[in-house]
């Protein structure tokens, strides 16, 4: 029989090593290598019977498929992002700082579908008291009044995963929930909860269940610091979709992000506020973010950025202060800092606006990050904007990629957010010119503008001195 053997594995990407290291050589993070005995002896036992052939290969043309398949939400915003509804099978994660409302959004979903199903919801943090208290709380009238409870949703504090999976055989729901997936552990293997093997043992006994028995299976996942899944980076491959639930616990807005969608567009987004009786879906992310924008204020641009498949207008806001230190400072909150770099080197270089002694601030109304180049003009126009002390034009947007020459280039699908931005009364937009002939199409409704510098749109977007 062979004997056990000592290895040392961080608990952050998963990397093993014989010896303790006081850094990770995988991720570089300190003090995450974490001891785990193993036993040669595990592998060799015998297939469970779980693990034999529970039928046999079928052809592709004999498997039904469609659209019916899924299962219909009454949240929105919520099935926009799972791509139309929640696959029968299937298993989800979604991640997010603590408090941000993980735990608030599952529940709303468990008490819609145990309407008509049962719904097993096992939490490992959580008494079933505790549970109960927050569903009275999310089950209410629009004016205040208590509704009643579905009794087919299934309440248990549970850790031991083959107790969870023997409950969901009894009960046999149409979801099981985990809360979360770090508290969770398996009998036979010694290490603690929460840590790599456990959880990815525990996922995957998990996700065998699910996709044999039909059951859609929900994660909570942990976030590190840096604002990832805590774990190992399997757990992402284990799982068909991974969510991330984003926003500042001092605001109301909460953003659902799709990062990874077997069954649906990835990069998808749902907006949702948060009140007293839950997550409330907004259905019109662009009209929320620009609700409270101060028309004709110098230091203000709308940007209309993709987000998946859905063009949402931004407001983006910059400002300008003459320096106190030596080097003047570049703070940006909602787009990249190497971005905002860029830009200023451009604005400085190719437009004649000297920011070698000004502090700029660039700022995302509403908490949205915004990573792609199709803001660079917004944000350009933002800044010029406020050191000018020259309003941008109330009724327009700017669409643009800057390059570092100071010229315009196209961004995708320019003609789906200029049609946004008219459905919203826009009545001006400026996008880069076309120097080729394409199938873009603009409404009739609004003026679009072709630029072809940055200097050439920040003269047409500005209001100029003489219209005050």
């Amino acid at each position: 029989m062979a004997k056990p053997y000592t290895r040392y594995v961080c608990q952050e990407c998963g990397h093993t090593n014989p010896r303790y290291m006081g850094r990770c050589p995988g991720c570089g993070n300190w003090e995450t290598m974490v001891e785990e005995i193993v036993d040669r002896s595990e592998s060799k036992r015998a297939p469970t019977p779980a693990s034999q052939p529970s039928s046999p290969p079928q052809s592709i043309t004999a498997v039904s498929t469609g659209p019916e398949d899924r299962i219909p939400l009454s949240i929105g915003e919520f099935s926009r992002v799972l791509g139309g509804g929640l696959v029968p099978g299937s298993i989800n994660l979604i991640g997010g700082d603590p408090g941000i409302g993980k735990s608030t959004l599952l529940l709303q979903i468990a008490l819609e579908l145990a309407e008509n199903d049962p719904v097993l919801y096992v939490s490992g943090e959580e008494s079933e008291r505790q549970i109960k208290m927050r569903a009275n709380r999310l089950r209410r009238t629009p004016e205040g009044q208590p509704l009643p409870l579905p009794e087919n949703l299934y309440l248990v504090t549970e850790t031991d995963v083959e107790t969870i999976l023997t409950h969901a055989r009894d009960i046999q729901p149409l979801l099981l929930i985990v809360d979360s997936i770090q508290t969770c552990q398996l009998a036979e293997l010694d290490s603690s909860a929460g840590s790599v093997t456990q959880v990815r043992e525990s996922s995957s006994r998990i996700r065998e269940y699910a996709k044999r028995s039909g059951t859609s299976v929900f994660l909570v996942g942990h976030v590190t610091k840096q604002g990832t899944i805590a774990g190992p980076r399997v757990l992402e491959h284990i799982v068909d979709t991974v969510l991330y639930l984003e926003g500042d616990r001092y605001q109301a807005y909460r953003l659902l992000r799709s990062v990874k969608n077997r069954y649906g567009a990835t990069s998808e987004v749902g907006v949702f506020e948060m009140r007293e009786r839950g997550m409330i879906e907004i259905s019109n992310p662009s009209e929320a973010f620009l609700a409270e924008r101060m028309v004709n204020a110098p230091g203000s641009a709308i940007a209309v950025t993709m987000e998946g498949t859905r063009p949402i207008l931004v407001e983006i806001q910059g400002l300008t202060n003459p320096t106190s230190f030596g080097n003047p400072r570049r703070t940006p909150n909602g787009i990249e800092f190497n971005r905002l770099l860029l830009i200023s080197a451009v604005l400085s270089r190719r437009t004649g606006i000297n920011l070698s002694e000004q502090d700029v601030f660039v700022n995302v109304v509403g908490g949205l990050k915004i990573s792609e180049p199709a803001a660079d003009l917004a944000v350009a126009a933002a800044i010029a904007s406020s050191i000018r002390d020259q309003p941008v034009r109330a009724d327009t947007i700017l669409i643009g990629e800057v390059g570092l020459s100071g010229e315009l280039r196209m961004s995708s699908r320019v003609s789906e957010r200029v049609h946004e931005a008219a459905k919203l009364g826009f009545q001006t937009a400026i996008v880069p010119r076309r120097l080729r002939e394409g199938m873009l199409t603009w409404p009739e409704s609004i003026e679009v503008i072709e630029a072809r510098s940055l200097r050439q749109a920040l003269d047409r977007a500005l209001v100029s001195p003489a219209h005050d």
